[in-house]
């Protein structure tokens, strides 16, 4: 065995001898039970960030785990390589954005190869491969023939720069999150999922998603936004229309003091062509994001427009405004404005001096402030006519029943939700399968047309819109239905179509003639996804929905696509996200290079338990090291006194017996903290307790103690194998096995080894700790009271005063309690 710990060296021979023995490779006639362990993919940007490592080290970890506890396991890896990115990189470099991909994809694989990641990399693929997402394109026609899609105009946040829609979320302070362009709101045709037909079965399922961070639950309910309500109607005074509202709080309806109207209404367009405040609203609607972080902390502004609604009940007068808080997308654009109960509508009530008349009370009977703010919560109505005095809940089907019996509401359930918008305006997407014919309308693409392939050697040019655009050869076809000269559509996929199902095909790795098979069944649902809590809404409800239509249309047979899901945190320097702009970017492959993959992955899965955030620390890197090369050292002095004799336990010392109980110690809180919390961290603390342990025993060249000495460097590297696998991989050979260690079992405490003679216990005095006592492993309640007692330094505590109980912990603490 080599003197000196050369990390490059034995992280090179241990990949080669798994790429050699193809020793990640997921089959599906192995007779174990299946464990399918996935990290989301990455946008191949170039090169591997930190985010990136953690990410795929936890996947890779459990995925190791896994395969030592007996599954076998698939963790695959492929490429979200379609998006705006490569776009605005092929405008800066004058390179297409498929070359500039497929070289960022190259590049990421070796990095992905060198940090030792488990993958299955017969299985890798590229949303921007035509094979992928010629699939897309066909379950896309299936589901616009079943009508769950379908074109229409939209307003849109429009970016002038990149010249394409981005959603709220991309809309910061007004501007495009990437160019920093003024937003415009534009009208234009759009393509639509019918996201909204599953919206029920999407938020009732999140209750059987057991597995998921309870956190990522409610962000995808609140997201759907399910509420239960009345839709009712106010009339106009002296004119025809009537102002249509929702509300989840109908028995607040006495409280209404204003009506506020979408500035992209149809009435406050008209009143804007003759009225300048109003105009101004409308035009200040144009543009900015329309994101609920946005409006939350928008400043409240709006213009009266002269109009009064009729109170649906009272029949009293009520002026209506236009405000900029108010959506024309959610609802009818419209709002009954109760400022004594909506925040919203308070802070708008307060800039303009609007009335605030309360209507509901606390029910607890304390006295009701609305100076700082509006008193949302249920409780008792007053001033509400025959509906006075009731609670909330009762007043809520009251009113609800004397509205529809006048024929002014109806109760009904709204979704904050809306249809998927799968269209964008840009070029470097896959493209959507429709044909627009003059007579036919739009016609889907047939099957033995498929894919409708991208090309790939453009010229991207700044502010130029997609090439697709400009390219005759591409757009200019014949109508599949009449044949008729037609054109193809230039929109592309969203990304976010890509991504919703790359975890099924994964498992249909090879399949040609179809876009699923029943390997799909067999592998999904994934058992462990791994990734960022960003996508907690978007990616994962997409996905959600996506392996609900494919189960809709048989190509699968499960209802969810993730069993259990792990958001990891952040990794922060000096307090703050990595990232360019801070400056305080750390380079993996830099690490990689000085001290080895083993030691990044160590120190990435011993910093911070794996949801939590990661701060970095360049002496942490550095110990983690320190301890690779300690172990390397044990090994290596271990070995150069010859091969140790067998253990026989029962010839062992007292020493001897500790040590190997703290040996089996370690391999149940390993198990325990792995197994069922993935707190990878307390695991590795345990390990290195343990080294330091056998450290302390090298002095011990007896045979039992090189037998003890010999099993606990076993433990250590079957223990740390998932984590540290390389150096793993040639400690273990080192040892004496032939097996490698990828093939090795996950260690078993035995039961006899952990079995002591003596215990010690904790003492507290009312709960404080005062001393500990040394028992026999079988001693009782009275002998533990008795020798607590008889401790000096409790003594000191209990002197004097009402001994009141005593509780006893067995094996843990005796708690004295005392009174004053």
């Amino acid at each position: 065995m080599d003197e000196q710990y050369r990390p490059q060296q034995i992280e090179a021979e241990a990949q080669a001898y798994w790429q050699e023995h193809d020793s990640f490779a997921a089959r599906e006639d192995d007779p174990r039970p299946k464990y399918y362990c996935l990290s989301m993919f990455p946008y191949p940007s170039g090169r591997l960030h930190m985010g990136h490592v953690r990410n795929y080290t936890i996947g890779d970890v459990v995925s190791r785990y896994k395969r030592m506890q007996g599954y076998h396991v698939l963790q695959p890896m492929g490429w979200d390589a379609f998006g705006l990115p490569a776009e605005n990189a092929a405008m800066e470099r004058g390179v297409p954005p498929a070359a500039w991909t497929r070289e960022n994809i190259a590049a990421m694989r070796e990095q992905l190869k060198g940090l030792g990641f488990g993958y299955d990399w017969s299985r890798e693929l590229a949303t921007c491969d035509p094979e992928y997402y010629r699939w897309e394109q066909w379950l896309f026609t299936r589901l616009y023939r079943k009508g769950l899609v379908y074109r229409d105009t939209a307003v849109v946040n429009w970016d002038p720069v990149d010249q394409t829609v981005l959603a709220n979320e991309q809309v910061i302070d007004g501007c495009g999150w990437r160019s920093g362009a003024v937003i415009e709101h534009r009208e234009i045709p759009q393509w639509f999922l019918r996201i909204t037909d599953y919206a029920d079965e999407l938020v009732d399922a999140l209750d059987g998603l057991a597995g998921w961070p309870e956190q990522v639950r409610t962000m995808q309910r609140n997201w759907i936004g399910r509420s239960e309500g009345v839709e009712l109607t106010f009339e106009l005074a002296g004119r025809d229309e009537r102002l249509s509202v929702f509300t989840t709080r109908p028995d607040t309806l006495y409280g209404v003091t204003y009506m506020g109207l979408a500035p992209e209404h149809p009435i406050s367009l008209e009143l804007a062509e003759q009225d300048p405040a109003i105009a101004a609203l409308v035009e200040e609607a144009r543009t900015g994001g329309t994101s609920e972080a946005e409006l939350a902390t928008r400043e409240k502004r709006g213009a009266p427009t002269g109009l009064a609604a009729l109170h649906p009940l009272t029949g009293e007068r009520i002026p209506v405004w236009v405000a900029n808080f108010v959506l024309m997308e959610y609802g009818s654009g419209a709002v009954m404005a109760v400022p004594a109960h909506d925040q919203r509508d308070w802070e708008f009530a307060h800039a303009y001096g609007l009335p605030i008349r309360d209507v509901v009370h606390p029910a607890d009977g304390s006295e009701l402030d609305l100076g700082e703010g509006a008193f949302s919560d249920y409780g008792v109505l007053v001033g509400s006519g025959p509906f006075t005095g009731m609670p909330s809940e009762r007043a809520f089907t009251a009113i609800a029943e004397r509205l529809e019996a006048e024929g002014r509401g109806r109760r009904r359930t709204q979704y904050r939700l809306r249809d998927w918008g799968v269209s964008r305006q840009r070029y470097w997407g896959a493209p959507i399968p429709m044909v627009h014919c003059e007579h036919c309308g739009a016609v889907p693409v047939p099957d033995e047309d498929l894919p409708v392939t991208l090309p790939e050697d453009v010229e991207i040019t700044p502010g130029g819109g997609s090439p697709l655009k400009r390219m005759p050869a591409f757009y200019e076809t014949t109508c599949p239905a009449c044949g008729a000269p037609a054109q193809r559509e230039t929109d592309t996929f969203d990304t976010f179509m890509d991504s919703s199902w790359y975890f099924l095909r994964f498992a249909c790795a090879g399949q040609e003639g179809a876009m699923l098979d029943g390997r799909a069944d067999q592998w999904t649902p994934v058992d462990q996804y791994i990734g960022g809590i960003e996508h907690a809404v978007l990616h994962l409800l997409y996905a959600r929905f996506f392996h609900k239509l494919l189960r809709d249309e048989g190509l699968v047979g499960s209802d969810e696509p993730f069993t259990r899901l792990l958001t990891q945190g952040m990794v922060l320097k000096d307090g703050a996200k990595m990232s360019k702009s801070k400056g305080n970017i750390v380079d993996p492959q830099a690490l990689v290079d000085r001290f080895g993959a083993d030691t990044v992955r160590l120190f990435t899965m011993f910093a911070a338990p794996p949801d939590q955030f990661l701060e970095w620390s360049d002496s942490g890197v550095a110990g983690a090291h320190r301890f690779l090369r300690r172990l390397h050292g044990l090994v290596r002095d271990h070995l150069a006194g010859g091969p140790a004799p067998a253990l026989e336990p029962a010839a062992l010392s007292d020493e001897q017996r500790a040590l190997r109980r703290k040996v089996h110690e370690t391999i149940a809180k390993a198990s325990d903290d792995i197994g069922k919390r993935f707190t990878f961290n307390t695991a590795i603390a345990a390990v290195m307790e343990l080294s330091n342990a056998l450290g302390k025993a090298q002095g011990d060249a007896s045979d039992a103690g090189r037998a003890v000495m010999q099993e606990g460097l076993e433990t250590a590297v079957l223990l740390l194998a998932p984590i540290t696998p390389h150096l793993c991989h040639h400690l273990w050979h080192a040892l004496g096995h032939e097996t490698p260690v990828v093939d090795a079992a996950w260690p078993q405490a035995d039961p006899q080894a952990l079995e002591r003679d003596a215990v010690e216990l904790v003492v507290q005095v009312n709960g404080k700790l005062r001393g500990r006592v040394t028992l026999p492993a079988d001693a009782g309640e009275d002998q533990a009271r008795e020798a607590a007692l008889a401790e000096p330094n409790v003594q000191r505590f209990v002197e004097g005063k009402e001994l009141k109980k005593v509780v006893f912990v067995p094996g843990k603490l005796v708690n004295v309690v005392v009174g004053s």
